[in-house]
């Protein structure tokens, strides 16, 4: 997980994660349109989205699970005084 996303690990992929390529010295993020697996036919059926090269695989990782609507808020977001504050949206404060 990063930025609140789940990332897509791929043991098939070079750099270990779906949707994203090296592509000269920098990795580039891309998925369908229709959800399927860029890998496979990608010029047939469905329209892929390029979503940008960045300077690290888990960069583009991270565009490709935000493109992909992976968010997973954190459920705890910090620690005080040994106490684990907790998100609630049942409560104006928030936690």
């Amino acid at each position: 997980e990063a930025e609140g996303l789940r990332l897509h690990l791929s043991s098939s992929n070079s750099t270990g994660y779906k949707g994203v390529m090296e592509h000269c010295g920098r990795f580039r993020a891309r998925h369908r349109a229709d959800g399927k697996d860029v890998r496979h036919r990608p010029s047939q059926g469905g329209r892929q989205v390029h979503l940008g090269l960045f300077d690290t695989a888990v960069e583009a990782a991270v565009a490709y699970a935000r493109a992909v609507g992976e968010y997973q808020p954190p459920t705890v977001v910090a620690e005080a005084e040994g106490l684990r504050l907790h998100l609630s949206s049942s409560n104006s404060t928030g936690y």
